[in-house]
Formats: C-alpha cells, structure tokens, sequence
C-alpha cells in the first residue's frame, strides 16, 4: 500500500546559511544577464537544476523512500515555490516564452530526476506540475521585467491588474517565433546607448579603410548585437539604411557571426551538411515527379552535367521550390550586362541576382550554375556579391534573421523547409507539403 509521506527540513550549517549565493545560483544569475548560447534541449534531463542543499536532502530522503516504501512526498508550500523558482530560472536562461510542449518536457524530466515527485491524482504524473510552472513562468517574467530585461519589457503595457485599457494581453506579443536564442538581448553591463553609439561610430569608419581590422569590426559587432538587434526588431528600418549603419554586416564572415548570435549555430557549416545529407534523397524524388512539376525537374536535371558538389547543390536548391509548390521566377533572377542591373529589381523584396557568364547556351540560364557572380537583393537593392548560388542561398537565410525579415511569400515554404527540416529551428509541425517531404526524406 502507498503512503505519504512529509520529510524533515534537514538542519543547515552556517555556512551553508550564508547570504551569498551558492554557484550553481551564480551560474544561473549570470546566464540570464548575458547573451543565450544554445537552443532549447530535445531531451531536458540534463538540464533539471541542482537545488538549494535542504531542497536537495529533502529531495533525495523521499526519493529513497519512494524506492523503498512507494511512498509519495507531499511537497509544502515553501518546498514548492523554491522548486518552480529554480525551474524558471533555468528556463528563463534558455527561452524567456517557452511553448506549452516545452513545459510538458520540463515536467515531465523534473518527475524523472526525483520520482517521488510524481503525482497520483494526474494520468501523466506531472500534469500539475506543468500547470504550475505556466503560471510562475508568467510571474517571472513580470519580475524581470521590473528589472528592465528588453526582451519581456517589449511586451509590457499589456491588459492587466495595473493596465486595465493597455492591449489585450496576448495580442502581437513580440517573442522568438523562428528559434532565435537572443531575440532581444540585453545591453552589456556598463553599456548605455551612447557608448554603444560610439562603438558603431568606431566599426562604421573601420570599414572605410582599404582594409579594415577584421578584429576590431568583430570586437564591435559583438559590442553592438544587443544595439543592432534593438534596431531591426523594433524599428523595422530599411535596408538602405540599415547598409548605412551597419556596413560590416553585408560581409559573408559577420552574416554568420550575427546568425550564431541571434540562433547559436552556424548557419553555413549547418546549412550545407544538412543540405548534402539529403541531396541523394531529394534527387530521386525529383526523378520520381511526374507532370508539369516532374516536367520542370528533368529539365533542370538535364541540364546538370558534371555532377560536383556545387552542382548538386544548385540543383537541389532550385529543385526544392518547384516540389514546395513556391515560385522560383520571382526570387531567382538573371542579367547579362551588370551595368543596367541597377534599378531593375525595385519589386524583389528578397532575391538572388545571377550574373550570367555571356558565352553559355540559352537553355544553361535557368539554373544558374554558370554564373560570373551571384547578387543578392533586398528590397530591390544589390546589398552584396558572391561567388555561387549556394552561397547566396544560405547567406540569403542567414540575412533574414540578422535583419528580422519576414520571409518572400513566393518563397515561404522553401525557406520554412531551411529553418525547420535543415537547421531544425523553432516549432516542430510542418504544413502538409513540408510534412510529406520530411516524410519522404526519411524513407
């Protein structure tokens, strides 16, 4: 027969009573001051915190019991409130709004650390503990933000107890929707928006020189995310003077280094090992198409000759499109004289510009394989050159998150597949179409 059982507060020494605070809670405080680093976990086992020691002793004394006896612990009042505290604070430094999902997975690895835990009157075990965790997330949240962190005081002036005319309070929440770690950093400590101003200065006349200290432009990009990002996610600049402020973040290096910062991962290394993970799966898919889409397919495999990893790459990008049901004609575009490209692409929000080598075949133009250089345009500008379609395609996926661009509609499920099937980024389910070719990818 279970029982239930209450378990004593265990007896601390003085210097365990010590106002300062332990260094698990200094590991704690201080992620949550600085820039996130990773994605939430897949498995958050790992990740369950170490508690304050009478906590812990409590907890393993029940858990013993439980192992024991099958008895279960009645958590106090008290018992309760240091656990979820610690949860949130753990969370908190991985994701400021987790999903409903991420809750459950909380909960769920919060029972399996400490079964004794585990709830009798839930199917799940641990139904109540989520519920609770839901609702101190939100506490938190208005904590911190009492504090000043940017990225919940975005979202102050919502509909509640002390703003009763403010905004309904979950409408246009401002949040991560794209699997960003830092949506909105918090400014570096001692840093205010004049130094920071100064910095910028400092990186902008940089990068006028013949050649910049590479060095330097990192060590103030780095300086100015938390600037930058304030930028982009609230005032929605354009891109021409986004060029003018930030000049350093049209080059191939820092689209990267401000990708990690915003998602923390590489956005090149992980693009193309996921892309040539599955090109050998995604051309037999194409060969398998029939109609006007297989139709479209082997003519771009035909076109494909020398089989290189380039090659591949170009055509499984330009493949991809065509199976997603995008349009490919708007996004990709192509010139042969570079001197009246200018102008010409005032209604491509985002797109890529292929510069046609003039010698090649007609029937070569549409997968711009043989290219001299590829564009890449935004709001109808040339923001950058380089070499390769591939290139161009993964620093095109990179630039709408640096910048908090919105994905071209005629390109959305393309791009949808990149963020959530290649990088594996934000929510898990996909549209039909992106569901069906995972589906096939994995077959």
């Amino acid at each position: 027969m279970l029982t239930l059982v209450e378990v004593p507060v265990r007896q601390s020494t003085s210097s365990e009573l010590s106002d300062s605070p332990s260094q698990a809670d200094t590991d704690i405080l201080s992620k949550s001051s600085e820039e996130r680093q990773c994605q939430w976990p897949e498995v958050f086992d790992m990740y369950i915190p170490k508690f304050s020691v009478d906590v812990e002793y409590r907890l393993r004394q029940a858990n013993l019991l439980r192992l024991r006896d099958g008895a279960h612990l009645i958590p106090t009042k008290e018992l309760k409130h240091d656990i979820l505290e610690r949860l949130v604070e753990t969370i908190y430094a991985l994701k400021a709004y987790p999903t409903n999902a991420e809750f459950e997975a909380v909960a769920s690895a919060l029972v399996r650390a400490h079964p004794c835990l585990k709830e009798q009157g839930s199917v799940s075990g641990w139904s109540g503990w989520k519920n609770s965790l839901t609702f101190k997330m939100g506490n938190y949240r208005t904590k911190i933000r009492q504090q000043g962190h940017r990225d919940v005081t975005m979202n102050g002036g919502k509909h509640g107890k002390y703003s009763p005319f403010g905004e309904p309070p979950n409408k246009r929440i401002k949040k991560p929707k794209r699997g960003e770690v830092n949506y909105l950093p918090d400014y570096p400590d001692g840093q205010d928006d004049s130094s920071l101003e100064d910095a910028r200065q400092l990186m902008v006349d940089e990068m006028k020189k013949k050649t910049p200290n590479g060095a330097l432009i990192k060590q103030k990009m780095d300086l100015t995310f938390a600037l930058r990002r304030d930028e982009v996610v609230k005032d929605k600049p354009d891109i021409t003077l986004i060029c003018q402020r930030w000049p350093a973040l049209f080059t191939e290096h820092q689209v990267c280094l401000e990708f990690s910062r915003v998602v923390g991962k590489s956005v090149r290394q992980e693009f193309y090992e996921a892309l040539d993970h599955h090109s050998p799966r995604l051309m037999e898919i194409f060969k398998a198409k029939r109609g006007p889409t297989g139709q479209v397919l082997a003519d771009l495999m035909r076109q494909t000759k020398a089989l290189d990893v380039t090659e591949v790459r170009c055509l499984v990008l330009r493949g991809l499109p065509v199976i997603l049901g995008d349009d490919p004609s708007s996004f990709f575009k192509a010139c042969f004289d570079v001197d009246d490209e200018e102008g010409s692409y005032n209604d491509v929000p985002v797109g890529i510009l292929c510069h046609e080598q003039e010698n090649i075949s007609p029937h070569m133009q549409s997968l711009h394989h043989h290219t001299s250089s590829v564009g890449i345009i935004l709001e109808g500008n040339i923001v950058m050159d380089v070499e390769s379609l591939p290139e161009a395609m993964y620093i095109v996926f990179g630039l709408t998150y640096a910048l908090h661009l919105n994905y071209p509609k005629y390109m959305k499920n393309t791009f949808d597949f990149f963020q959530r099937v290649l990088l594996n980024l934000g929510k898990t389910d996909l549209k039909p179409k992106l569901q069906t070719l995972k589906n096939q990818l994995a077959m």
